[in-house]
């Protein structure tokens, strides 16, 4: 090969070369989003025991619409309609990753608000200054959707010191979802209610749950009822479930696992003894699951019939898509960079998906609406602009 056909070839590539680096941006995102579909819906996948139908127990109903017997043949006393949120026990100063109170938390708070008609609602926290402050407790009505939120919660502040204190290992690294699973557990054994994960919604009143006269009421995850899941959770305090469950926890290192004390041991626990835990249906709390299929259906575009009738299903079911179902788990940690962090309020209110339709309610009127001074706005007017 001569030297001057080396230098065409060369050449040749040139072309080449600058089309990668041009398209790559957005070649590679596609390619690894196809790699994770294709990882997560291969045939030997887990996830289709996951997403397995089933069929809800005469026991797990019976906990979802308070049959339940009382074992102790006395009167109990309600639990209180009280929903605890946390959120920012990491700081987004340091770790950008973490996060900042956003509209996606909002819509969560909102619903407790709209959907589970809660007495009271507590936010705990540690950071949620916007912008991100190095200091805790910095003035949390600095991010705007807690200032729209400021009059219909309670705040409440936990020191950094206090969140390392709740580790029982002792200079162990962990995550903050994992200082999170122990400090959830503390607020029901010493105060009772409802907890919800940042990304759980209630959709309407938990009324039957909170007379329960077992102490700890949870939803399993999945078709295949592979474990409790402590992203929803209704307690009296004082239960003896979560003193069962807590005790576990002493020792353990949570750096070394991900969610086996916060799903797969709860499970453990009610087969050993369930005469204190009510375990509900799939459906209650889970359904549909994290899985990719799942996620994909929430969020997918309606056509004008499919949205009417999902809205009609809603309507018909309180708030709900079916009509055992209280609340819906978003799985923001498989859901996120697919669609969670592409809603805008006036993506919610304007584009017909599953789970727009189900949380459109919990908007502010002023929020995501079409905003103009002569009633001539329409989607191509450069006269309008959206409340956000």
């Amino acid at each position: 090969m001569t030297l001057t056909s080396l230098r065409r070839r060369r050449f040749y590539y040139v072309p080449l070369v600058f089309a990668a680096i041009l398209l790559g941006p957005y070649i590679v995102p596609w390619i690894i989003a196809l790699g994770d579909r294709v990882r997560q819906t291969h045939p030997f996948s887990y996830q289709w025991q996951v997403e397995q139908d089933f069929v809800a127990t005469k026991d797990e109903l019976d906990c979802l619409y308070g049959r339940t017997p009382d074992d102790a043949g006395g009167d109990v006393e309600p639990i209180p309609n009280h929903v605890h949120f946390i959120f920012g026990l990491s700081n987004p100063f340091n770790k950008p990753g973490a996060g900042t109170f956003d509209f996606l938390s909002y819509l969560a708070l909102r619903s407790a608000i709209v959907g589970m008609k809660a007495d009271k609602i507590f936010l705990h926290y540690t950071y949620l200054a916007d912008p991100p402050s190095p200091d805790p407790n910095t003035n949390p009505l600095s991010n705007p959707w807690i200032y729209r939120l400021k009059d219909d919660i309670t705040l409440v502040y936990h020191s950094p010191e206090e969140m390392a204190a709740l580790k029982s290992s002792p200079g162990a690294v962990w995550q903050a979802a994992h200082v999170s699973d122990i400090l959830r557990l503390k607020l029901l054994q010493e105060q009772g209610g409802i907890y919800l994960d940042i990304d759980a919604f209630g959709l309407r009143p938990f009324t039957d749950l909170l007379k329960s006269p077992r102490d700890m009421i949870m939803g399993h995850e999945g078709g295949d009822r592979g474990g409790l899941c402590n992203a929803v959770m209704v307690a009296r305090k004082n239960s003896s479930f979560i003193d069962r469950w807590m005790a576990e926890y002493s020792g353990t290192d949570l750096s070394k696992e991900w969610n086996y004390h916060s799903v797969r041991l709860p499970k453990e626990l009610q087969l050993q003894r369930g005469d204190d835990v009510c375990a509900l249906p799939p459906s209650t709390f889970f359904w549909p699951t994290w899985t990719w299929h799942h996620i994909e259906w929430m969020h997918q575009s309606l056509s004008a019939t499919e949205a009417r009738h999902w809205a009609a299903e809603i309507d018909r079911n309180g708030g709900s898509l079916y009509d055992d179902q209280l609340a819906y788990h978003a799985w923001s940690q498989m859901a996120w960079d697919r669609y969670l962090k592409k809603l805008t309020p006036e993506v919610v209110r304007t584009h017909d998906t599953r789970f727009n339709l189900m949380v459109r309610n919990f908007l502010q009127d002023d929020l995501g609406v079409r905003d103009t001074h002569d009633g001539s706005c329409d989607s191509t007017s450069s006269s309008c602009r959206y409340i956000r």
